[in-house]
Formats: C-alpha cells, structure tokens, sequence
C-alpha cells in the first residue's frame, strides 16, 4: 500500500515528516539527538530524568543541578534544530514534576511530553504558555480519563495523544504477564479502539487531536500499518539510539549493535514497573541481592532508597557512562534488528520515502557508484 504521507501538525506546529523521536533518560537522549531529528523535520525529544548527571554539582545538589541544565539543554537544542520542533518528555512519577514542567515551560520548550502516570496537573501548571501538552497513554481506559478530566477540569483538549504499545523500550504500563504474553493482548486492535476514542473527542471540542503510536516502530512499513489504522505519525527511540547523533557513548550503541533477539528481556525494575533491557551482567547480578549504592538521587517518586534491590538512577548513569557491567541498558523490542550506525537524516528520509527514490536516481543516473549513466535517445556514449 502506497500513502500519500501528510506533515504531523499539532496546532500551528508542523513537522514536515510524522516521526516523533521518542525521549529515553538517563542522558540518551538530550539536544544533540533531539536537535538532529528536528532540524530532519520531525520532532526532537530531550528526557528530563536526571539529566544533570554529568555535571560536577550533581552529586551535591541533584534537584538544583537537573532543573539548571534541563534548560541549557532545551536552549542548546532549540538553537540547533534549524526552527524545528523540540519537545520535553517529563515523566509523572518524577519527583519534583512541578518544578521540572515549570523550568520547560520558562525555557520555551514547543512540546511537554507526560507520561509514566497520568498527567492530570500538567493543564494547570502550563497556563498561560503556548506550550503543546502530550499526555502518553496506553489503553482505551487512560486515555478515556485524562481526554474527560482535562476537558472537565481544565476546559483543555490534548494538542496531541502518543500511545505506548508493549513493544516500547524503558519502564512499560503494562504488567510483567501481559508483556510475557504481547500476543494475547491483540494491542493493533486496542490501538485502533484508543484512536476511535480520541476521534470522539475530536468531535465534541472541534479541535484536531492527533494521535502517534510508539512501541516496537522501528521502520517505514510500521509506520504505514498505524496510518492505516487513523494514526497521525509514530514515535521512535530504539532506532535512534544507534545514530552518530545520539547523546549515547558508543559503547551503548554498541551492545544494541551485538545484541540478539533472546538478548532482550523483560526485568524487574526498582521503581515497581517491569521494563525492556538488553542482558547484561548487571541483570544477573541484581537477582542475587540488593545492590548498594550512594544516597538518594530524588528521582523517582514512591522509592525507598533502604529497601531499593539497586539505584535505577545509578544502574542507567552507568549506561550513559559506557560502563556497561554495572549499567541497565534499556531498549526497545527491536533492539536487536540494529547492525550499524546511521545518520538521523537517513532514517528520516527513510521514513519520508524519500530515501528509496534518492537510492533509485543514484543508480541510474549517478557514475561515481559503478554504474553507468543513462545515455539520452540519439546521443552518443
């Protein structure tokens, strides 16, 4: 099936190409990788988790220290994404999410992205601001929720909806059995009722509510099947993780690259939510008993540091780190399928289409890769 691919507009933004680049914490995706894909003409995505870890006052004073550099990092990527767009994912169960959508909001983020709880705040904390709110839902049931209690409450419809399959990489809302049984879920078909939903209310606030679809998009026929089924665009964080432009060391990129499919595995996360990672030695080794680690990070609310199997902050430090013996490495469920290292504009073309016609014009019309060029009707070689 051939579609005619429509720009992602969410009110008076517009993305020229419909792939949202999905925002993964810690330090993996911040205005290096965000900047690329927006200036490519998709939607840039910086995580907010603890993205201060790299910088001497962290240690000292983490909450100070993420809020100060969340907006250099959101300044830096504005700067550098050519007038593209640049959004925020701010998760919900972080501690201090006022503060944090506060500072987003002052340093002129285009888009916050909410999710890993229902963001019911988030209207009220972004009045005033012309800033898109995005919540991230995963069922019929959640998005039914926070589409009625925004509308009553705020009097305010989502400028966009992202739904996050099974498939998707990090913390997952779903329950460690439903994700051992994905295919039971039969989630195309939840997929297709959430966008029914959303179409109602379309209807009833006369406002456009586009609809993106993450979890397990890794290329352009995914793209096409969620269009299809009245999608808007996707949403991608593992392809882009193996990019030159991704804030990852290359040693993460790496074990994506040597990864196989049994590889990557479902664990139990400290946070109380099971997530995807790629196996490692720290997976095995946080089975046999708690892990210590240093004083409390604040990141995450509803986690006893004393009771904790191990630091989720430190364990995904470690990965942006290169340390990857003592790392969690999270990952979508294609993880496996990256042999190599591209550019975000490959993959962009690619999802635009453009790339397979640039690829067919090189092979007829271009010599320098060993073929020769057509020769017109009654001219001469």
């Amino acid at each position: 099936m051939i579609f005619d691919l429509k720009p992602l507009k969410i009110g008076e933004l517009i993305a020229p190409i419909p792939v949202v680049q999905g925002g993964m914490g810690v330090g993996i995706s911040l205005s290096g990788l965000a900047s690329a894909v927006a200036a490519a003409g998709g939607i840039g995505t910086i995580s907010a988790a603890q993205i201060g870890f790299r910088d001497p006052e962290y240690d000292k004073n983490p909450l100070e220290t993420n809020l100060r550099v969340l907006k250099e990092e959101i300044i830096r990527a504005k700067e550098k994404a050519a007038g593209g767009i640049i959004a925020v994912n701010i998760m919900v169960a972080t501690k201090f999410y006022e503060k944090y959508v506060k500072v987003a909001l002052e340093a002129g983020v285009d888009m916050i992205v909410s999710g890993a709880g229902l963001p019911t705040t988030l209207p009220a904390l972004a009045k005033g601001f012309a800033t898109k709110l995005v919540p991230i839902v995963s069922s019929v049931k959640s998005a039914d929720v926070i589409c009625k209690y925004w509308s009553k409450k705020y009097d305010k419809t989502p400028d966009m909806i992202i739904i996050e399959g099974p498939l998707a990489g990090g913390h997952l809302g779903f329950s460690k059995e439903q994700l051992e049984q994905i295919d039971d879920l039969d989630y195309d078909t939840e997929i297709i009722n959430i966008i029914k939903k959303v179409k109602e209310y379309e209807t009833t606030s006369k406002q456009e509510i586009p609809v993106v679809v993450a979890g397990g998009i890794y290329n352009r026929e995914d793209l096409e099947r969620v269009i299809s089924y009245g999608a808007s665009g996707v949403q991608i964080g593992t392809r882009f993780v193996t990019t030159y432009e991704c804030d990852a060391p290359a040693a993460y990129k790496d074990a994506y690259i040597k990864a196989e499919k049994e590889d990557v595995i479902i664990v139990k996360s400290p946070v109380g939510m099971p997530g995807r990672a790629i196996r490692n030695p720290f997976i095995e080794k946080s089975k046999q008993g708690i892990i210590p680690h240093k004083s409390c990070h604040n990141c995450i609310s509803g986690c006893n540091p004393a009771t904790t199997p191990y630091c989720i902050t430190e364990a995904l430090v470690h990965a942006a780190e290169g340390l990857l013996e003592d790392a969690l490495i999270f990952c979508g469920a294609n993880a496996y399928k990256a042999k190599k290292i591209e550019h975000v504009s490959e993959i962009m073309r690619e999802f635009s289409g453009s790339l397979e016609e640039s690829k067919a014009e090189e092979t007829t019309v271009n010599p320098l890769i060993g073929m020769r060029p057509k020769v017109a009707e009654g001219s001469e070689e």
